[in-house]
């Protein structure tokens, strides 16, 4: 069963070694240095929880990827989110997206992007409701950063 475990300032090196671990194929692909979290440094992550939720996602007591939701007034932005590549294609993130908007239940607008060039990601994203919101950011060739959003419906509205 999928769950969100909060994770805290001793995590971070726990956190780094498994972006880096999940990031480097779009990094190897992309070479993408600049803006990759694949080159994030280890103090990057901790000077980032401080200021935002990471929480680890998990299979029972396996710990499969992790998402960090920055949470300003009325949005949240999930920035990263990631599978570690041995669990992918099994519908952990899809699951890890519902479950960490069940845990803003007052957030009505959520946003985040993706490589518009990697037709997994962003099925995955349009999949439990983001839309593009017409912005995109040309990173270099082949790279386009979108960025899509999604807001909640106020319950009782149809």
């Amino acid at each position: 069963m999928i769950r969100l475990k909060k994770a805290d300032f001793t995590d971070c090196e726990e956190i780094h070694r498994m972006q880096v671990e999940a990031f480097t194929e779009l990094l190897e692909k992309y070479r993408d240095y600049d803006t990759s979290p694949a080159c994030e440094t280890l103090d990057i992550i901790r000077y980032k929880i401080q200021n935002s939720d990471y929480y680890f996602i998990t299979n029972n007591t396996e710990k499969v990827g992790v998402i960090r939701i920055i949470n300003r007034d009325d949005t949240c932005r999930i920035s990263p989110m990631f599978i570690l590549p041995k669990y992918q294609n099994k519908g952990y993130a899809q699951t890890a997206l519902i479950a960490a908007e069940k845990l803003y239940p007052h957030i009505k607008h959520w946003v985040l992007d993706t490589i518009k060039q990697e037709n997994k990601l962003f099925h995955l994203y349009t999949k439990v409701g983001y839309k593009p919101n017409g912005r995109e950011e040309n990173i270099k060739d082949g790279m386009t950063i979108i960025f899509l959003e999604k807001r909640a419906t106020p319950a009782g509205d149809t």
